[in-house]
């Protein structure tokens, strides 16, 4: 029998519900988002020793905007100068830069310098070097 107090159709029972139903997208991998090479506590692999850190959606200029919350102080998380700060993939630098940041960042100064030579190695006819 129905229960009175609740509104809208009845739904057949089909078990109990169990979260979201899949999106079909698959499931991805969770990457590090840094801020330029500084630690960002909305970051996936941010974590809080005091278990305090929520993220809230504020109103800013009438657009919706993801907010580090820390319930501790009840103010927003200030990353990775807190001392309970941490990362889960162990990334977080004593000075507050990501170790991710910086590999990529690495990466990126090899790819240039190996242009550089070759433009360098065609000035002297090393074409085929490369």
């Amino acid at each position: 029998m129905r229960d009175p107090r609740r509104s809208g159709p009845a739904r057949p029972w089909k078990g109990p519900r169990r979260g979201r139903p899949p999106t079909g997208r698959g499931e991805r991998e969770p990457r590090p988002r840094p801020l330029g090479d500084k630690c960002n506590p909305l970051c996936p692999f941010f974590r809080c020793g005091k278990n305090a850190l929520r993220i809230r959606t504020e109103r800013y200029r009438g657009r919706p905007m993801r907010v580090a919350w820390c319930e501790w102080i009840g103010d927003k998380c200030i990353g990775a100068s807190c001392k309970f700060a941490s990362c889960a993939k162990n990334a977080l630098l004593p000075d507050g830069r990501c170790a991710f940041a910086l590999q990529r960042k690495k990466v990126r100064d090899f790819e240039e310098e190996l242009e550089d030579l070759e433009k360098e190695s065609r000035k002297f006819g090393f074409e085929d070097y490369f």
